[in-house]
């Protein structure tokens, strides 16, 4: 038992209108703190009851992409891996007491608790059209009145309105709004709210097309599910009070409420795709680490106390608190990300990091499956200190993969000219050719040459800027002794002969 009391329950519902957005991943990353940290269990349950604004293929990214960052959840819809099927419902199955998990096959349940609040009288239905709807609006907003719904058909009695319906007449079904008072809620982030019931809006309930609405499929679906603590987006915070009142006329616990603050973009306007990424797939694509995707937006507007920035799961699970989350919006600052990307990528092991980029050397026709996998392991580990993404290990290296290209004046350095540059290179071929292969290992090469250098009473830039630019024909690139260590002896040595024979 948590110090909530019984067993905590919460759920990440998203929408499958496209790609999961960076915002979505915190809330379910939030969801998923909260739970864990109180023995509690985490449900993923999907709203997909617009079908106008359905994605194909929307649930299974979801699904992947939480999947992807270990947010593993306790209950909902899971991929049949197993078959390999056509339709996407054959493709979902579930895990979980409570389902489906997916709103759009629960219609007979909802449609069971609307019939139920008509039969109360908390809930009646409306036959007002559409164009009434929008006069009605658009005369508030000329008054600089509140919109909401004027009550029209809020005295129409169940036999008159079953005559309606049985003269086809289109209708919806709105949650009945108390004229007075007040409904009042303690919010785990925001605190005491209190919104006059005169404010709230007579909530559509089941739309025209036998579809419930956001409002009625969560309140049913929370309560049915157990839900102890709704966390989710600040936007949700006006709805909260319709959720409120609907709870009561079903005669229904409520659970607790946690809005969490907008993600902003800098300049402090809401995050949106017209100003860069969004989308969780976006940055995986680009290469941005599951874990350090975790670890930024764990801090978008939370953060525990002390310097620290680089959490594991496990810490952010041990440390997280609803109270502790700010109220003012968070701004997502790509910098932040691209450094923690950055230092995620410092700490991974060579092998699988490399692994990690191969594809992205693939995709860009610089490897094939008959590229020397040493040769690769090496230009990851020289690299692996700059990249702050797995798709910029594709940016310079073509160097190592086919002989460079450039102009011989691009060999000498500074002051020194064509005949000093080509002795020196001449003479330094000379003592590399010397070494044995066990020599040209960064470190040991390096301290082997600049004693050469000394004892030659040559100057280090005339001989090393010559020296890697024969290797890698590039303005700026890794050392030399870096150069030759991955490229290997045989290579390093061809390409120095190669650069004497343009001057």
């Amino acid at each position: 038992m948590s110090i909530f009391g019984p067993k905590i329950k919460v759920r990440f519902a998203p929408s499958p209108t496209g790609f999961l957005h960076i915002g979505g991943l915190r809330t379910a990353l939030y969801n998923y703190l909260f739970a864990k940290k109180n023995k509690g269990s985490f449900i993923l349950r999907i709203e997909d009851t617009d079908s106008k604004r359905k994605v194909e293929g929307g649930v299974e990214n979801i699904i992947n992409t939480l999947h992807s960052c270990e947010l593993n959840y306790d209950e909902g819809p899971i991929l049949n891996q197993k078959l390999k099927v056509k339709s996407q419902k054959s493709k979902i199955k579930e895990k979980g007491n409570n389902g489906s998990y997916i709103q759009s096959e629960r219609l007979p349940i909802y449609k069971h608790y609307v019939e139920r609040l008509i039969e109360k009288g908390t809930a009646y239905y409306c036959f007002c059209s559409a164009e009434k709807l929008e006069e009605e609006k658009k005369k508030q907003q000329a008054e600089k009145l509140p919109t909401k719904y004027g009550g029209h058909c809020i005295k129409n009695t169940k036999e008159d309105a079953e005559k309606r319906i049985k003269n086809g007449e289109k209708y919806v079904i709105r949650l009945k709004i108390p004229e007075n008072g007040s409904t009042e809620f303690e919010d785990e982030v925001y605190g005491k709210i209190s919104i006059k019931n005169e404010f709230i809006d007579h909530q559509v309930l089941l739309k025209s097309d036998g579809f419930p609405t956001y409002h009625l499929a969560n309140v049913v679906d929370d309560h049915l599910m157990g839900v102890t603590h709704v966390i989710r987006g600040e936007e949700w915070l006006p709805s909260t009070p319709k959720h409120i009142l609907l709870y009561e006329a079903l005669g229904w616990p409520l659970p607790k409420f946690a809005h969490l603050p907008l993600l902003l973009n800098p300049d402090k306007s809401k995050l949106s795709k017209r100003q860069g990424d969004v989308a969780v797939e976006d940055y995986l694509k680009k290469g941005y680490l599951p874990e350090a995707l975790i670890n930024f937006v764990a801090l978008l507007g939370w953060n525990p106390k002390g310097d620290q920035e680089i959490y594991t799961l496990k810490e952010f699970i041990r440390y997280f608190d609803l109270k502790s989350i700010n109220k003012s919006g968070a701004v997502l600052n790509k910098e932040k990300l691209d450094w923690m990307n950055g230092e995620y990528i410092k700490a991974k092991p060579i092998k699988e990091l490399t692994e990690l980029c191969v594809p992205y050397l693939k995709d860009a026709g610089l490897v094939t499956k008959k590229t020397d996998k040493k040769l690769i392991e090496k230009i990851i580990k020289i690299e692996q200190g700059r990249i702050k993404t797995l798709q910029e290990i594709t940016e310079g290296v073509e160097f190592f993969f086919k002989k460079p290209d450039y102009v011989a004046e691009l060999l000498i350095w500074k002051k020194s000219d064509k005949k000093e540059t080509k002795t020196i290179l001449t003479t330094l071929l000379k003592f590399l050719e010397t070494l044995p292969k066990g020599k040209f290992e960064e470190e040991k090469l390096e301290k082997e040459t600049q004693r050469w250098l000394k004892k030659e009473n040559i100057n280090t830039g005339d001989a090393l800027w010559p020296m890697r630019t024969a290797l890698s024909g590039q303005k700026a690139s890794p050392s030399p002794f870096e150069l030759a260590w991955a490229l290997g002896k045989a290579e390093a040595l061809q390409r120095i002969k190669d650069a004497i024979k343009k001057l």
